[in-house]
């Protein structure tokens, strides 16, 4: 018996997510992402295989930093064309009981008033099993196409972020209370409206005086997942996420990551235990060995070297196709993913393009393991333990085919040595990860916001003109 080890599916509406150029391997069915049936049959795969749940990815906009155009991007079927992955949430809730699904959307790009309705109504048609990834978005082009010009400075989108949160709580927490809703056909109201009040957000960056669109959804606040690894994306996790995911490709980057991230989490008044950890891994597994290593080496025949620089380049900001492959990566000062530019430019080794390319062909950032059921479970195992993770958070090679082998092949063997789930967790997908209430804890930033009468008054008493410098600046952050 060991620690337990958790599961989420990484995907993404679109063809070949993290391995670019496997679409055209036979068996291989990402280019069906556009059909329901893609994500229902997934749906049903994973949850027999009692993952945690499908996890999607998104990105606004294109990757045009390698060789300073979206030329292999669109070639490659690079993340483009992508589809919109709030709207997968009803028909995987619709063909599953239990699986979670995570959504990605960006502060840059949503505005908080319009994306807590879609929050909200999604929260409801799957019963409370939403999750919504946060991210802050990394693409020149996406801010450019909506009217932006340019991508604001990394330390500033978590600015912007932390307002963004803050806005979302005020409405998702606490512009309806808990009973504000009565439904009572005999005196003829369906609410009382003094029990839903106004946010009247007033801040840097948003201006929201009014009330929540959509009432009281199962979580309110669905479960907060969050990706960044930089310093304030680290920070902004530790304040918010009960999710984190992570793509270290070696143990000792993970092992700090996580090290920071807890002690960071226990300084905010956070319980560290219920910050759950994944790292991004490709598992490749077969009946044996050596089956699984003709099966990764086949998957590699099918890589794009073109289409992995597309990736790296577009995550890092630093347009590899400028380099001889022979070259080694070297650090340079971008707006893109940070922490992505330190693992490959300051991290454990050293890498040249051609490795790099090599690299990332089959599974992106994340370490690939390659074996049969026990060599794969052995080195979860390992690194579970060496540097307190949660779990992992798998992409594939091939779908769906690598979903399937690992519910097939490996899910029954880490269940035999006792550190997987054999059976869900009743209720939303907040108590089925936690085994508390379905709605955020208060340790959390966001309960503070349930009585947001009392939020409005304390504001408004700090925005008095008798009120100090700091106590007007501390209303206004």
């Amino acid at each position: 018996m060991g620690r337990q080890i958790r599961f989420n599916a990484f995907e993404m509406n679109c063809v070949a997510h993290q391995s670019p150029g496997l679409w055209a391997h036979p068996r291989d069915r990402s280019w069906e992402y556009k059909d329901l049936r893609y994500w229902t049959d997934l749906a049903k795969t994973l949850e027999k295989g009692f993952f945690d749940g499908i996890f999607i990815a998104d990105v606004i906009g294109y990757y045009d930093v390698y060789k300073g155009s979206n030329y292999h991007a669109l070639q490659q079927g690079a993340q483009i064309p992508v589809n919109d992955p709030l709207q997968l949430a009803a028909p995987i809730a619709m063909v599953t009981e239990h699986l979670g699904i995570g959504i990605t959307a960006s502060t840059s790009f949503e505005h908080p008033y319009t994306f807590a309705r879609r929050l909200s109504t999604a929260d409801h048609h799957t019963q409370g099993r939403l999750g919504w990834n946060i991210v802050t978005s990394y693409l020149e082009s996406g801010a450019k196409n909506i009217s932006q010009g340019g991508l604001r400075r990394h330390d500033n989108r978590y600015e912007v972020a932390n307002e963004y949160v803050e806005v979302l709580y005020k409405l998702l927490e606490g512009s309806w209370e808990a009973d504000a809703v009565v439904r009572d056909r005999a005196k003829g109201i369906f609410a009382h409206p003094e029990k839903i009040h106004e946010i009247a957000h007033k801040g840097k960056y948003f201006d929201v005086p009014g009330y929540h669109l959509s009432e009281p959804s199962p979580q309110r606040t669905p479960v907060l997942y969050q990706a960044g690894a930089s310093g304030p994306g680290k920070s902004f996790a530790a304040q918010h996420a009960e999710c984190v995911f992570v793509t270290a490709p070696t143990q000792n980057v993970l092992k700090n990551y996580v090290r920071d991230v807890r002690e960071q989490a226990a300084i905010a008044g956070r319980d560290p235990r219920k910050l759950l950890v994944y790292n991004l891994v490709t598992v490749i597994v077969d009946e044996t060995d050596a089956k699984a290593q003709a099966k990764f080496e086949e998957y590699q025949r099918y890589a794009s070297y073109d289409g992995a620089l597309v990736f790296m380049s577009g995550w890092t900001g630093i347009d590899f196709g400028q380099y001889a492959p022979t070259e080694l990566v070297r650090k340079v000062d971008t707006n893109a993913i940070l922490s992505a530019v330190e693992v490959l430019a300051g991290g454990d080794r050293s890498w040249t393009i051609e490795e790099l390319a090599k690299w990332g062909g089959v599974g992106g950032l994340g370490p690939v393991f390659v074996g049969s059921a026990a060599t794969v479970a052995d080195i979860l195992q390992q690194w579970v333990e060496a540097t307190d993770i949660d779990g992992f958070n798998l992409a594939y090679a091939i779908a769906h085919e690598t979903f399937e082998d690992v519910v097939t092949h490996l899910v029954p063997e880490l269940q035999r040595r006792g550190v997987y789930p054999t059976a869900y967790k009743p209720g939303t997908l907040r108590e089925k990860l936690f085994g508390d209430g379905p709605l955020l804890p208060a340790s959390h930033p966001a309960h503070q916001y349930r009585d947001i009468e009392k939020v409005k008054r304390e504001v408004g008493q700090r925005s008095a003109p008798g009120a100090t410098e700091a106590e007007r600046e501390t209303a206004l952050s």
